[in-house]
């Protein structure tokens, strides 16, 4: 456990050498965020009430899916694709580290970091626009969100190393792949609108996917819109999906190494 935290604190300073990185990828965040902000106000009007959000909800969500995606959607597993066409997996290869963990620390740090960020941005946000917003007080949906949101972390984490390991088999250019993926992702997962605003039979067809779960889940659960049951069903399949994704990454990891080649290492 001793070199994993030791891991977390170099890449905690490491942000501080590559400050300028981070504060454009903080400011790109903020501008999505007023953005969708300014967009759904004009389109959700006070006192008016669309597709079952008035304004307090949507806005609470647009916000709320700010502070989750920042620590949910990132990942410094984007790395490992470049490990892998480089060679430099090799080198982790020979050291007593399990690289799964080593790549989690690697997150935990970056998420931490983000959320701080997050925060304080969406903070300053209700400060000076002054948005109507949900404080859920439910103890129970409190606690409920919380786990939702931890099963989400998870989720992306395997999913986004996943994509990763395809680089055994795509080593020259693997970015257009993530690329599609992140906007698939977005969109899927609720980061630019509620997914119930969707025709019926889309939205639960999508339900039995991973990506809901990542963002749309742990927000109404935090909103208070679904039902004791809905909660249970939803954290049911979103374990089924970490169960059956992390089990993909093993696989694909061990077969991955089994053709994998480090020329001049």
């Amino acid at each position: 456990m001793r070199k994993y935290l030791q891991l977390a604190k170099i890449t905690f300073e490491e942000y501080f050498v590559y400050r300028l990185n981070f504060l454009l990828w903080r400011f790109r965040a903020v501008v999505q965020l007023l953005v969708l902000y300014f967009l759904w106000q004009a389109a959700v009007p006070e006192g008016v009430t669309i597709f079952g959000y008035d304004q307090a909800k949507i806005l609470t969500y647009i916000l709320g899916t700010s502070i989750i995606r920042s620590f949910v959607i990132s990942s410094r597993s984007v790395d490992v694709a470049g490990q892998i066409a480089s060679g430099d997996l090799a080198n982790f290869l020979l050291k007593p580290l399990s690289y799964l963990k080593y790549w989690f620390a690697k997150d935990v740090t970056d998420k931490i970091l983000n959320l701080v960020f997050s925060t304080v941005e969406v903070t300053l946000i209700i400060f000076l626009l002054k948005p109507p917003i949900i404080l859920q007080s439910n103890f129970l949906f409190l606690l409920l969100t919380l786990v939702a949101i931890i099963i989400g972390i998870l989720l992306y984490f395997f999913l986004s190393f996943l994509l990763s390991l395809m680089a055994f088999w795509t080593p020259e250019n693997p970015w257009p792949m993530r690329f599609l993926f992140l906007i698939f992702l977005e969109f899927f997962a609720g980061g630019l609108f509620p997914l119930d605003i969707l025709p019926k039979t889309l939205f639960q067809a999508l339900n039995f996917l991973p990506f809901p779960y990542l963002l749309f889940f742990p927000l109404n659960v935090y909103l208070g819109k679904l039902t004791m049951a809905e909660i249970f069903l939803g954290l049911g399949v979103s374990l089924l999906w970490l169960v059956v994704i992390y089990q993909a990454v093993r696989f694909t990891f061990r077969a991955g190494l089994r053709i994998y080649s480090a020329w001049g290492r």
